[in-house]
């Protein structure tokens, strides 16, 4: 596919600016980094196999030994009793004991399982209802049901349900015994009350604190306000990237001797009009750097020069590189005929459709055709080993297994371990983990620190390059 031609001074800004977050090959990692850390050797293991797999080969039984014994090392390390993992050390309480295994599976289905109770209780009890009835025992005994649902006093709501049906009725009123009686019989009802009696059990209860530990719990005053800090934090790096990539704009557009030629969109929203699968793909671009393009149209039409995304992290930017990838594939679904309509920040912009469906994925262009920009300090020794990676090692059933058992013996074998590097091996489910380093490096090599950024445009007004 051909690529869009991109001005030479932005193709050369682009190839000559800083990457401090760049990972190096992995076969530089020092042995005894790997021996220190079981993770960094988990990551050496798994890319040896990848190259193997690669190549048609069966990796060799180093190999395999390596990433067995290190994957037992990580999950005992993540076992600690001080410095261990809060979170795995849950997975494998849940994994281990059936009351909580329990109370995790009736956790998962609360939340719908009170809107189904709430909704009944409403069609029964709503104060909007209560109000257009008669005072006396019912409307109060109704009026106590909808508070005990309120409170989710689930234990308090039947007994107020049974009350409720054994209180003498006028002849019109069989449509409210049917209510109560669908309510008592209701099993979400059933499931939020054997919810409250599992809450009260200490297994349970160890479980919950550490997941307390670890974070905490959802819909919580403090789960709120980290959700609130955490958006102010992303329109912040949001707004240093916009800054930066105007910086570029306002460079690109002294070199063409034209105030106009350049100009930078940010939230710029994916219309429903092209033609491609929009499911998991990204469909919102923080910032892009646009081009006007040359058309007969008198409406202006845009070609995309660049595309970026703001993240707070080096993790963030991982997870979130597929969905990205996913998105630069919908954009390149554009009919070259076409001129799309794309709605921004600064209100409606018309892209060319030839100048999306230039946009590719390939290796060699990609890093010309989108930028991760953040503003997080490169660590000194970064991971080798994604922390999405990590997770799904740890959660496998034979580490959880190992896990289990390695909290009642003291050497539990790690042969055991076998099937992870199987599933490793074979499944495609785990086709992310055994490429996590290739993806690991491709992002990082995609990465760029705001303030490079903006050096980097500065440093284009004192390079004497002509426009391109």
């Amino acid at each position: 596919m051909a690529r869009q031609p991109t001005p030479a001074l932005l193709d050369e800004t682009l190839r000559l600016i800083a990457r401090r977050y760049r990972l190096p090959a992995i076969a530089c990692t020092s042995s005894r980094e790997a021996k220190d850390n079981p993770a960094t050797a988990l990551a050496i293991a798994i890319e040896q196999a990848r190259v193997a797999v690669a190549r048609g080969k069966v990796p060799d039984e180093a190999v395999k030994h390596l990433f067995i014994e290190a994957l037992a090392h990580m999950i005992q390390q993540a076992l600690r009793a001080k410095s261990g993992d809060a979170a795995f050390k849950a997975m494998v309480l849940r994994h281990r004991e059936a009351p909580v295994r329990e109370y995790a599976s009736l956790s998962a289905h609360a939340n719908k399982d009170r809107r189904s109770v709430h909704a009944t209780v409403n069609a029964i009890a709503h104060p909007a209802k209560l109000q257009r009835s008669p005072p006396g025992r019912q409307r109060d005994a109704l009026a106590q049901l909808y508070a005990s649902a309120s409170s989710g006093s689930w234990s308090e709501l039947r007994d107020n349900a049974h009350r409720l049906l054994l209180m003498p009725r006028a002849l019109d009123e069989s449509r409210l015994e049917c209510d109560l009686t669908r309510l008592l019989d209701s099993p979400a009802l059933g499931r939020l009350q054997r919810l409250d009696a599992l809450a009260s059990n200490d297994l349970v209860r160890r479980y919950q604190s550490l997941w307390d530990r670890h974070g905490p719990r959802p819909g919580s005053l403090t789960a709120l306000a980290q959700g609130s800090a955490s958006r102010h934090r992303g329109a912040a790096v949001e707004a240093l990237a916009t800054h930066a990539l105007e910086a570029l704009a306002r460079r690109l557009n002294e070199a063409e001797g034209n105030p106009a030629t350049f100009r930078v969109v940010t939230s710029m929203r994916v219309p429903a009009s092209i033609p491609a699968s929009h499911e998991r793909a990204k469909s919102e671009w923080d910032a892009v750097l646009l081009r006007q393009a040359q058309t007969a149209d008198i409406t202006p039409a845009w070609d995309v020069c660049l595309l970026m995304e703001a993240k707070a992290s080096t993790d963030a930017a991982t997870t979130d590189l597929p969905t990205l990838l996913r998105g630069l594939r919908l954009l390149a679904a554009a009919d070259k005929g076409v001129i799309y309509p794309f709605k921004t920040r600064q209100g409606l912009v018309h892209l060319r459709g030839a100048s999306l469906n230039a946009l590719t994925t390939d290796d060699p262009n990609l890093a010309r055709t989108v930028l991760y920009c953040c503003d997080a300090p490169a660590e000194a020794n970064p991971r080798l080993l994604s922390a999405a990676s990590r997770m799904q090692l740890l959660s496998a059933q034979a580490s959880l297994e190992f896990a289990s058992t390695a909290t009642q013996i003291q050497h539990a074998d790690s042969r055991g371990l076998e099937p992870v590097w199987n599933q490793l091996l074979e499944c495609p489910r785990w086709r992310a983990v055994l490429h996590q380093y290739p993806m690991l490096r491709q992002v990082r090599e995609l990465m760029v620190h705001a303030d490079d950024l903006l050096a980097a445009a500065d440093g284009m007004a004192n390079s004497g390059h002509s426009p391109g």
